[in-house]
C-alpha cells in the first residue's frame, strides 16, 4: 500500500508541505522576533553593567581621595585653633624685649595658656594631673615612690602631665607615688608600672 491510499482526508504529502509552511514560517518569524528581543533586552543589560562598574569605580575613587584628604587634612581645624596661640607667643616675645616687666610677660604666658587649653579641650584633649588621687597605671607612670603620710598608692607629685585625646591616653602621667613610712606595713605600687 502506497502513502497516498493510507490517507483518509485525501491529500497528496506536497499539499500538507505546502500547508505547514506558512505556519512553520510564521514560527520562524515568531522565533525572530523573540530573538531580536532578547538580543536588544541583553544589549540593554550589558549597557546597565558597564553603567554600574563604571559608577562603582568612580566611587572607590572618590572614596579614596575623601581618605587621602581626611589624612592629609584631618588636622586642619586643630592647627587653625593653634595658630592663634602662636602669634600670641610671638607678640609676648616681642613685647618682652622691649620691658622689664616680668608681671606682665607672667600675665601674658598666662593668657596663652588658657588660649592652649580651651583649644585643646575643643578637640577633646584633655589633662591628666593626678596629684592626690590613687595611682592608676592605665593613667599613669611611676617614676619613683616615697614614704609618705598620705596613704599608700596616692599620687604626691605629677613630673609630667598626661593627657587623653576622646577618653584614649596618648600621654600617661609620669609620677611619683607615696608608699608607707619605712617600717610600716602597707601596700605599694611596683614604681615600674
Amino acid at each position: 500500500m502506497s502513502d497516498d491510499k493510507n490517507r483518509v482526508d485525501g491529500s497528496t504529502p506536497q499539499a500538507e508541505e505546502a500547508a505547514e509552511a506558512p505556519a512553520a514560517m510564521a514560527g520562524g518569524e515568531e522565533l525572530q522576533l523573540q530573538l531580536e528581543d532578547a538580543r536588544a533586552k541583553a544589549d540593554q543589560h550589558w549597557d546597565q553593567l558597564l553603567r554600574t562598574q563604571a559608577e562603582l569605580e568612580n566611587t572607590r575613587r572618590r572614596a579614596e581621595r575623601d581618605v587621602e584628604n581626611a589624612h592629609k587634612y584631618g588636622l586642619e581645624r586643630f592647627a587653625q585653633e593653634l595658630l592663634p596661640v602662636r602669634d600670641s607667643l610671638e607678640l609676648g616675645l616681642a613685647a618682652a624685649q622691649g620691658t622689664d616687666s616680668v608681671a606682665k610677660l607672667q600675665e601674658g604666658m598666662e593668657l596663652i595658656l588658657k588660649m592652649l587649653t580651651a583649644a585643646m579641650e575643643k578637640y577633646g584633649i584633655k589633662l591628666v594631673d593626678p596629684v592626690g588621687q590613687p595611682f592608676d597605671p592605665a593613667l599613669h607612670q611611676a617614676v619613683t615612690m616615697q614614704p609618705s603620710e598620705q596613704p599608700a598608692n596616692t599620687v604626691l607629685a605629677v613630673m609630667q602631665k598626661g593627657y587623653t585625646l576622646n577618653d584614649r591616653l596618648i600621654r600617661p602621667a609620669m609620677v611619683i607615688v607615696a608608699r608607707a613610712p619605712d617600717g610600716e606595713p602597707g601596700q605599694n605600687v611596683d614604681a615600674k608600672a
